[in-house]
């Protein structure tokens, strides 16, 4: 029997694996308000499923509530929790951010989970954070449509304010490292056509991001996670992280261009909604199957196009799970 660790360094590494590797993750409302919480309801996850990694998900509210930030929970169905209150109201105010102490607060709550994950998985078992990609937390701050109102009238207010924002992530990830985990989870929201113009995601998306990843880069298992349909995949093939996961069931590239775009390992295969949440264990099963002979079990990771839906019946996630053992070559 090999480790999950070094299960994911051989599919890294495009070396001979026992099987496909296999991540889900989800959140866990209300849990996710504490670290003892987090961490808790995580290994729970983790216990039961065994997965290759375990993806850390806080609340995005995380890395903003001490800019004052305030959600609640609402019981929606991916497990997110609803902003109530936005710190940035006029565009004087992203100038008024301080950078963020790691060491305190809400950030350092976070830490302390990633701590207690650790002394209970080791280093066998490998563990990448969330982080939100600065354009992603300036959303948060500020609310979607006023994010774009900010970008196109007030262009130098919001690159300050992604400034403070970036230096805060790259202080948070210096600190994270030190708790043993294997890298980061990098979510990027805004790369979708529907969204952006692609000149405006260069501008105000990929030096930043550049700059985070900069930061995790002694870390060995960074992912990349593009979030949304029509996203601009491209952009991201030289991004220098180890795996990319996107909602490749729902959007350009699939499974096949993918491999083809990009020499790094890829993850998903599996609708999150359609078939994990509404399927039947027949259905994941065919599914992940058909994901695992699209790319021959090479450079793939078997999950979803992002975070596990908390509706998602437990036979279901069985059934993905079960998949993979299946595929040993």
């Amino acid at each position: 029997m090999i480790s999950h660790r070094e299960r994911i360094e051989e599919c890294l590494s495009k070396g001979n694996l026992d099987r496909v590797p296999i991540a889900l993750w989800r959140h866990f409302p209300v849990d996710d308000q504490t670290p003892g919480g987090l961490a808790s309801a995580t290994l729970s996850f983790q216990r039961n499923f065994d997965f290759d990694i375990v993806k850390v998900t806080p609340s995005s509210t995380f890395c903003l509530k001490e800019w004052g930030v305030e959600d609640e929970w609402r019981g929606a169905a991916e497990g997110t929790r609803e902003y109530t209150k936005r710190v940035i109201n006029h565009p004087d105010d992203w100038s008024r951010l301080p950078i963020l102490n790691p060491d305190e607060g809400f950030l350092d709550q976070q830490i302390s989970c990633l701590r207690l994950l650790f002394n209970e998985l080791g280093p066998a078992t490998p563990m990448i954070q969330t982080i939100f990609n600065p354009l992603s937390q300036a959303k948060n701050l500020v609310g979607k449509e006023n994010l774009l109102v900010h970008m196109r009238r007030y262009p130098d207010a919001l690159h300050a304010g992604l400034k403070t924002i970036t230096e805060s992530t790259r202080r948070f990830i210096e600190e994270i490292k030190l708790t043993g985990i294997a890298g980061i989870f990098f979510a990027v929201q805004h790369a979708q056509h529907g969204l952006l113009a692609e000149e405006e995601y260069s501008t105000f998306g990929v030096n930043y991001d550049l700059q985070i990843l900069e930061s995790a880069q002694e870390m060995w298992l960074n992912m990349l996670h593009i979030h949304g349909i029509e996203i601009m995949f491209n952009t991201f093939i030289d991004y220098p992280v180890a795996v990319i996961n996107w909602h490749d069931r729902e959007t350009y590239p699939d499974l096949n261009q993918a491999q083809e775009l990009y020499s790094g390992v890829i993850c998903g295969g599996i609708r999150r909604e359609t078939t994990l949440v509404l399927s039947t264990p027949e259905g994941v099963t065919a599914e992940a199957e058909q994901a695992i002979a699209a790319t021959s079990g090479k450079r793939f990771i078997l999950g979803t196009g992002c975070v596990v839906p908390i509706t998602a019946p437990y036979g279901n996630i069985i059934a993905a799970r079960s998949s993979v053992e299946r595929s040993r070559f």
